[in-house]
């Protein structure tokens, strides 16, 4: 089914993403899925992953 998957596949599929989620909310999505992606790697690593890292709002409480 995914043979025939190249670059103009992959441009029409960025496109429609970018249509449905627009620009700013797919840059908010990447930084989530790398965070996320990260996460799993050091779990499987077996390091301590901080799911609730700090930000500067919560510093401030």
């Amino acid at each position: 089914m995914l043979r025939n998957f190249g670059l103009p596949e992959l441009v029409i599929v960025l496109l429609i993403v970018i249509v449905i989620f627009g620009v700013g909310r797919l840059g908010k999505i990447g930084a989530e899925l790398g965070r996320g992606i990260r996460n799993f790697r050091q779990a499987l690593s077996g390091e301590d992953v901080d799911l609730e890292e700090e930000s500067p709002e919560s510093e401030g409480a």
